[in-house]
């Protein structure tokens, strides 16, 4: 039985008070719309994907990328009830079972499709919902006389909600025709064809609507909450210079060669950690022409680069280096380095892990003309009680 879906982003969130369609703005580096679309298309459930969108809002869809992710589109109506029609009268001739999906939820879960397509593909309906939590009361808006609802008896109705295809049409068709408007397809449905099949699944508590300003100040922290980076670097080796890796002086015969001590390890440590801010490279902030950092201790350069990550609201969770060099052996100086790198980024020493390994005598390493390092940082962002 093939299964399509329908993503409405078609509406104008004007509650979002944000400028512009809300399903276009950022969240973690991504459009809400973009991670509804990821979302919908990972799970695997679907044979295709049609996104009702505005026709003031064709040129952002294209310039974010977001054809490469549906399969068609269909132009948004003046309501929700009218583009979810015009996504239907979208789909294939052939298509048995239709979930319809708001872009506003962009953290549905694979789970949520699937069970919402299952049961339509049993019952004919599969509409995610949730148990009520609060308290219930209804007033008598004259006598203004309160009485408690059974909270038992209520459910919470999200999307995705699944149904045949036929019949969901043929409920916008007929209501098109009486000027008939309901606040979701379930209830379309439910006054063609009856009851409507209530389904949950896991996650379902999570896949919350994004409606207004204050729902994305709640998930712009959560969304940013970690920045990972790479680095990586590479020094000749050269007589007469000392060896220094992870802010370490070790016994060789030959030192790295650069600007300032040339520690390779922490290079590619700073490196990652303004990789993950997009904050650039260490030759942006410590340019080579500036006579300031000659012969300078790289670890005092990474003091420097926590202090700017620090200011951008994050601290380091952990990071990883990895030294590539055929000697000297440097197990015995690898507690040290830890330390010393430890203490540079303000964390404790188990959040820092420094390996080393060979080439086996292959390339630059191996022939031991030089050597390299790289490395992975995980930032965690500050909460505003920790700064």
């Amino acid at each position: 039985m093939s299964a399509w879906a329908i993503v409405v982003a078609a509406g104008k969130g004007e509650r979002a008070a944000l400028g512009r369609n809300k399903v276009f703005a950022m969240l973690g580096g991504q459009s809400v719309l973009r991670r509804c679309l990821c979302a919908v298309r990972n799970s695997g459930v679907f044979d295709g994907v049609v996104a009702v969108i505005s026709r003031q809002d064709a040129d952002l869809f294209s310039a974010q990328g977001l054809d490469a992710l549906v399969d068609r589109t269909a132009d948004g109506g003046e309501t929700r009830q009218q583009s979810v029609y015009n996504g239907l009268k979208a789909l294939p001739e052939d298509v048995d079972i239709v979930a319809i999906h708001d872009a506003a939820r962009p953290f549905a879960a694979k789970a949520l499709f699937e069970t919402a397509v299952a049961s339509a593909r049993r019952h004919g309906s599969g509409v995610i919902s949730t148990p009520v939590s609060d308290t219930i009361k209804r007033i008598d808006p004259e006598s203004g006389i309160v009485s408690t609802v059974d909270r038992e008896t209520l459910r919470a109705v999200q999307t995705p909600q699944a149904f045949s295809f036929d019949k969901l049409l043929q409920a916008h068709e007929k209501a098109a025709a009486e000027g008939f408007f309901a606040t979701d397809d379930a209830a379309l449905f439910e006054r063609y064809w009856g009851n409507v099949c209530l389904v949950t699944a896991p996650d379902a508590e999570r896949n919350r609507k994004l409606t207004t300003k204050a729902d994305f100040q709640e998930e712009k922290p959560v969304m940013q909450c970690v920045r990972v980076g790479t680095g990586y670097d590479a020094h000749r080796l050269k007589e007469g210079r000392k060896l220094v890796l992870g802010g370490v002086e070790i016994p060789h015969d030959r030192g790295l060669d650069g600007h300032s001590d040339a520690d390779v390890a922490v290079h590619a440590l700073m490196d990652a950690m303004l990789g993950a801010l997009a904050l650039g490279d260490i030759g942006k902030h410590f340019p080579d022409s500036d006579p300031a950092y000659r012969g300078i201790s790289s670890t005092k350069l990474l003091r420097e680069v926590t202090r700017i990550v620090c200011a951008a609201g994050y601290q380091v969770g952990n990071a990883d280096v990895t030294i590539v060099a055929q000697r000297p052996k440097l197990s015995p100086y690898m507690k040290a380095m830890r330390h010393a790198l430890a203490e540079a980024m303000d964390v404790d020493v188990s959040c820092v892990s420094i390996k080393a390994t060979t080439t086996e005598k292959m390339g630059f390493e191996g022939e031991e003309t030089g050597i390299s390092a790289q490395a992975v940082v995980l930032l965690q962002h500050i909460r505003e009680e920790e700064q």
